[in-house]
């Protein structure tokens, strides 16, 4: 049996995500190599990358420029993504690069533009669409399990902030529940969103609130099938990581995702108890593995993934809408 061609490739950002993911290519992705990390502090890229038998550098260009790399992760700063996406892409790399891809549709645009002029694979970290049972969830609806979506519903709920004064203004649309919407856009095939109502407050850390943070939001989709979605993130869930997704429709209802980490429940003297996750790179270690695998399956197979850069700007501009409506106090018309 002739194995697949083994994809190489650089990482930049050796931070959480980073390193989760730097971690998830050397050692669950077959047909990954990990070459490079790069990161700007000093020594963090030469530790991990020599935990993970690949070389530390400081600048992402020496990994744009390496002749041994043929794909790039990019899990650096959010406010760093479009421009090194498009530097990734001019390159001649392959790009998968988490989430947010964009701050603004136009930035968007340009990294959508930068990877189909070079004719390179670019993929957003979209990884709920990688869990089982979202996957599965989103299969019965394409086969018309549920008839046609009528309500629709996405959580996230984090454990928790460890530094409110840290979060920067609007991450929980832009970053926390772009998610969410990803996740409604998915399980709704074929709609587009028309218009949105977002409202959000700080009632995990109010004494943060002057200086921009929003720790809980509720948001709802209009879609222009009729259907309605709502989402809702909190950063004080006490009890784990809770990611959860249901569609209700004219012909029956699916539901996806759980708060636990495993399906074994314990029942003893003090009741029913399940192990909860306190982080997402746990709760969601198999759906991480799987973008992974289809980032490197697409750039083998010199197709486009399964998650694109357009996938990317549909779920931003609902982010984008939520801000607007948040400053307005009322719904407004989502710009494609």
């Amino acid at each position: 049996m002739t194995l697949p061609r083994t994809i190489p490739v650089g990482l930049i950002g050796a931070g959480r995500i980073g390193t989760s993911h730097a971690e998830i290519i050397a050692h669950r992705v077959p047909g990954a190599s990990l070459m490079a990390v790069a990161d700007p502090r000093p020594g963090v890229a030469d530790a991990l990358g020599s935990s993970l038998g690949a070389r530390g550098v400081l600048a992402p260009g020496d990994i744009f420029e390496a002749d041994d790399v043929e794909a790039v992760v990019i899990a650096a700063s959010s406010e760093a993504h479009t421009e090194l996406v498009i530097a990734a892409a001019r390159a001649g790399k392959a790009v998968f690069c988490e989430k947010p891809m964009a701050l603004t549709l136009s930035d968007a645009d340009r990294a959508i533009a930068a990877a189909r002029d070079a004719d390179v694979a670019l993929q957003v970290g979209f990884n709920r669409r990688f869990a089982p049972g979202f996957e599965a969830a989103h299969a019965a609806i394409v086969a018309g399990s549920v008839g046609t979506p009528h309500l629709m519903r996405s959580v996230t709920r984090d454990p928790g902030l460890a530094n409110p004064a840290a979060v920067p203004p609007w991450t929980v649309f832009t970053q926390t529940l772009i998610h969410d919407f990803d996740a409604l856009l998915w399980l709704n095939p074929g709609a587009q969103p028309v218009e949105v109502y977002a409202t959000a407050d700080a009632l995990v850390a109010p004494e943060f609130k002057q200086a921009g943070l929003l720790d809980t939001a509720v948001v709802v989709v209009t879609f222009d099938n009729g259907a309605r979605g709502v989402a809702e993130a909190s950063f004080s869930a006490t009890y784990g990581y809770d990611v959860r997704a249901e569609v209700f429709g004219s012909g029956g209802m699916v539901t996806a995702g759980t708060t636990a980490r495993t399906s074994m429940t314990l029942h003893d003297g003090s009741g029913r108890h399940v192990e909860t996750a306190r982080q997402d790179v746990d709760l969601f270690r198999d759906a991480y593995t799987g973008e992974f695998v289809e980032f490197t399956d697409a750039v083998r197979e010199g197709r486009a993934p399964s998650v694109t850069g357009v996938d990317a700007k549909r779920a931003l501009s609902i982010a984008l809408a939520c801000i607007e409506s948040v400053r307005a106090n009322a719904p407004v018309k989502v710009t494609p």
